[in-house]
């Protein structure tokens, strides 16, 4: 390799590797239609904020940004694009010392190539996709739908159907799904306060409830309920597959373990629906939650109060809040709101005290049916303790859900959010550019999936369409 480039000098290969990235650039919003920078005439497109003056900025640039060496810039020279040619280059000429990349390095190079082209079509079924993700380590994608079906593929074969499961006294919709850390269970959530637990390790394709398999009932009502029926809109494992977090209409956050067998833990966490909840990082100590109240809360369990008091609060929505993602390292998180928005946090901003912001809302929505108004466009809260805010996606109809992109093939520096408008949003975490929009469905897109390790993302829309884009084009 190092052959090819003895012959330039390194303001030539440097220049040359500008070039090279302009054409990566372009081949990347060339389309064959899979990257469209439109959205509706109602919609309020993102302008980028510039550079992200945070903490998270220098972590985010250290994980994804190359080596000091190829990026420098000589006096008087324009500061160029760090293309994978010149990466190449400096990897040859062992500028970091390694004789390797290092995951930095891999991750700058491998962010370059977004999951924009396709779509190829996985799936079509006739009722709508709810959830859909890939399993931790990107073998396993489940698909999760309103019609009583949850479907497990199998990605290293091909795609191939490896679980067709019939929910049990399914209520409404799937409203979530979740596989344990050793792919071995998958839990699955309904509108009823019973979450299901299947083992999805079995030989058994054709998996229906008590039929051909067993899917054992975990009860996260108690006798503080007085018999109240309530429904629970999110479930996750822990890291370590032991417990399983959920959030319920009935304002409450639950812990349930799995080898007790019972509910380790209840709180009335929220004055309305909670909507999202999840663990901040593999410990399982921390726990944030969202509502349709507009808070988010974060749970320190080793030091709940017997009032059930949360850690800290943080405001700034200014409606309800559809789903929370963490960053993995408690600390960050981000989460999509019914205001259009979606808000970076940093825990260490949340305060002890919640702010209302009275008068506000000077008219009446509801999002399961309504547009957002055009006066509440430009509102913002008076005490908003948000990192950054990213606009341009549409949260209408359905819970939208939001996610960091993998740490490993780009060092989690965009976000991405399905949209009501039926396309896939992709900003980049630091500017807040909207980098991509992906355009297939007819139908929201509640949900999506980027593949841990390949540049290979997955959409599912009420359309029912399940398809894949990645970064290799037809070509």
């Amino acid at each position: 390799m190092y052959g090819i480039f003895s012959g330039f000098s390194i303001d030539e290969i440097e220049e040359m590797g500008y070039s090279m990235s302009r054409l990566e650039i372009e081949s990347d919003l060339c389309d064959g239609g899979s990257t469209i920078d439109e959205v509706d005439n109602n919609q309020q497109i993102n302008k980028p904020f510039g550079n992200l003056d945070h903490e998270i900025a220098q972590v985010t640039q250290l994980r994804s940004g190359p080596h000091q060496r190829p990026s420098q810039v000589g006096p008087g020279r324009r500061e160029l694009p760090v293309s994978t040619v010149k990466m190449l280059a400096g990897r040859e000429c062992n500028y970091s010392g390694r004789g390797r990349f290092s995951s930095a390095d891999c991750c700058h190079v491998l962010s370059r190539y977004l999951p924009v082209n396709g779509p190829w079509l996985i799936d079509q079924m006739t009722s709508r996709a709810y959830v859909s993700q890939f399993s931790a380590d990107g073998s396993l994608f489940v698909a999760g739908f309103q019609g009583s079906c949850i479907r497990i593929y199998n990605v290293d074969r091909g795609w191939k159907v490896q679980k067709n499961i019939l929910a049990k006294s399914l209520r409404w919709t799937i409203t979530d799904t979740s596989v344990s850390p050793d792919q071995r269970y998958l839990v699955y959530a309904s509108m009823s306060p019973i979450v299901h637990i299947v083992n999805i390790g079995s030989s058994e394709i054709e998996s229906l409830a008590n039929v051909t398999e067993i899917h054992d009932g975990l009860d996260f009502s108690s006798a503080d309920d007085g018999g109240y029926s309530f429904g629970i809109f999110s479930a996750k494992f822990s890291t370590d597959g032991r417990e399983v977090v959920a959030g319920s209409n009935g304002d409450s956050i639950y812990v349930y373990d799995l080898e007790a067998n019972k509910l380790s833990l209840r709180l009335l966490a929220h004055m309305s629906d909670v909507n999202t909840v999840c663990f901040a990082d593999e410990s399982g100590h921390l726990i944030y939650s969202g509502s349709d109240d507009t808070f988010c809360k974060v749970w320190d369990r080793r030091c709940l109060s017997a009032k059930g008091k949360p850690a800290g609060v943080l405001m700034g929505h200014l409606e309800g809040i559809t789903f929370i993602d963490s960053r993995g390292d408690c600390r960050y998180f981000i989460s999509n709101g019914k205001d259009q928005t979606i808000k970076l946090w940093d825990i260490r901003k949340m305060s002890s005290n919640v702010t209302r912001n009275p008068g506000y809302r000077s008219y009446e929505w509801d999002y399961r049916w309504m547009d957002y108004p055009a006066q509440a466009k430009d509102l913002k809260h008076p005490s908003d303790q948000s990192v950054a805010t990213y606009r341009g996606h549409s949260v209408l109809g359905t819970l939208i859900r939001c996610y960091f992109s993998p740490a490993f093939s780009t060092g989690q520096k965009y976000i991405y959010t399905g949209s009501h408008n039926s396309c896939v949003y992709i900003y980049d975490l630091l500017s807040g550019a909207q980098v991509a929009t992906l355009k297939h469905h007819k139908s929201p897109v509640r949900d999506c999936s980027w593949h841990p390790n390949y540049p290979m993302l997955v959409s599912s829309s009420w359309d029912g369409d399940i398809v894949k884009w990645e970064f290799p084009g037809s070509g």
